[in-house]
């Protein structure tokens, strides 16, 4: 029985920490250059190294993203970068131009290489070129259906690769120049502005200044804006299909999303290892990814090519509930120290979710400074706090707190 691994992103130190935590088999992370998440945090040098290790340490595969598309003057910087970065055990680097791809069979020819979804691998014989050219896994192209994914592993002996949750590019594979055009930060080269999130609307040459939206919303028109995508309901129709690896976007997201996501898929995955047959998706698992800031959900091209519905014309992500700390510390006594995010009051009504589904309401009876015991009535960001709860946590489970009625109705209308 097949079991894709699970890949998770890990765009700084914390991340991977959750990512790792919340139960990712495998974890895609970039340095300071060449990565095409150039604004995400990333990782020095050292860092690059110290990360590798805290994932080997744990069982989980770290792959490196070197995906741009260099320019001339990128090769020797490039060159110099690899050679760098030639000694640190990574299990596999992401490349998308056969440029790079040479650069590193040179530098190290014994690295495991796999090839980013920026090469728009859409059918086998392309990816059977790729196999010649010494890839081991591809990540297929998003606009790929679930019949072409079987077509793949019929026809080509190696690794499938497929996005399953995350934000979707309206380009073709990613391959955006809007970004490059309205910015100057060209998207393929890890800078992308996300234009495609901007509103929109028409005007009538002969009326400059008149703005007319596509649809009735008084801040504009999103016509570029895709809903994101979520696969979880189709878990068993990929692993059916033979697919090695379920990937979730996100390095520049937060650790949150992180957490939040990367467990939903883990307990799915082991509950279909444990019972192939008798597998069914739970409605919890779903109204879970609905908790966290999201633009609606879409099977992408999964089926065929999406329609109209999956597209969402508005500003806003929904999502109800907001993420305000996390555990990172049990002391011996039995108090816990959290790390505040997002302002927390002495009468909140949390949640503290952890590994395994693990979920634990708790109407809030007080906390204290951890610095100097006194009492609060209300913790602010970067503060830490200490309080008491009648329930088992641990480190890295993180709380959050359900938003109230009126800003979901509110946040849903914008």
């Amino acid at each position: 029985m097949n079991i894709p691994e699970l890949l998770a992103p890990a765009g700084n130190f914390e991340k991977l920490k959750m990512a790792v935590h919340y139960g990712a088999d495998a974890v895609y992370l970039g340095g300071e250059e060449y990565s095409l998440r150039n604004l995400a945090d990333n990782f020095s040098l050292g860092g690059l190294d110290e990360a590798v290790s805290y994932a080997h340490a744990r069982g989980v595969k770290a792959y490196l993203t070197t995906n741009i598309f260099p320019g001339n003057d990128d090769l020797d910087g490039m060159m110099l970068y690899l050679e760098k970065i030639r000694d640190i055990p990574f299990d596999a680097y992401i490349v998308a131009d056969p440029g790079v791809l040479d650069m590193v069979r040179e530098i190290s020819p014994g690295r495991v290489i796999h090839l980013s979804t920026q090469a728009n691998t859409t059918n086998w014989r392309s990816a059977r070129f790729w196999q010649r050219q010494g890839v081991a896994r591809v990540n297929l192209a998003r606009e790929m259906t679930l019949a072409d994914i079987r077509g793949f592993k019929d026809n080509v002996a190696m690794e499938a690769e497929v996005f399953v949750h995350g934000a979707m590019c309206i380009s073709y594979s990613g391959r955006c120049l809007l970004s490059s055009v309205m910015t100057g930060r060209d998207a393929n080269r890890g800078e992308c502005a996300h234009p495609c999130r901007w509103g929109y609307a028409l005007v009538e040459e002969q009326r400059p200044g008149s703005y007319f939206p596509v649809l009735e919303n008084d801040r504009g028109t999103f016509i570029f804006n895709s809903k994101d995508l979520c696969l979880l309901e189709y878990l068993p129709d990929l692993a059916r299909a033979g697919v090695d690896s379920l990937k979730i976007e996100g390095r520049m997201k937060g650790i949150n999303y992180v957490a939040s996501v990367i467990r939903v898929y883990r307990e799915a995955l082991d509950r279909y290892r444990e019972a192939p047959e008798s597998f069914i998706v739970k409605q919890e698992w779903l109204d879970e990814l609905k908790k966290i800031s999201h633009r609606g959900y879409t099977s992408g091209f999964l089926f065929g090519p999406p329609g109209q519905e999956d597209h969402e014309y508005q500003t806003g992500y929904l999502r109800s509930h907001e993420f305000v700390g996390v555990v990172i510390e049990v002391a011996e006594d039995g108090s816990i120290i959290i790390e505040v995010r997002n302002r927390i009051t002495a009468d909140d009504e949390l949640e503290f979710i952890g590994r395994g589904m693990a979920s634990h309401r708790f109407s809030m009876s007080g906390m204290t400074s951890d610095s100097d015991t006194s009492l609060l009535t209300v913790a602010h960001p970067n503060q830490k706090i200490r309080m008491r709860v009648p329930f088992r946590v641990e480190p890295l489970d993180l709380i959050r707190r359900e938003k109230l009625p009126s800003i979901i109705d509110a946040f849903a209308k914008c």
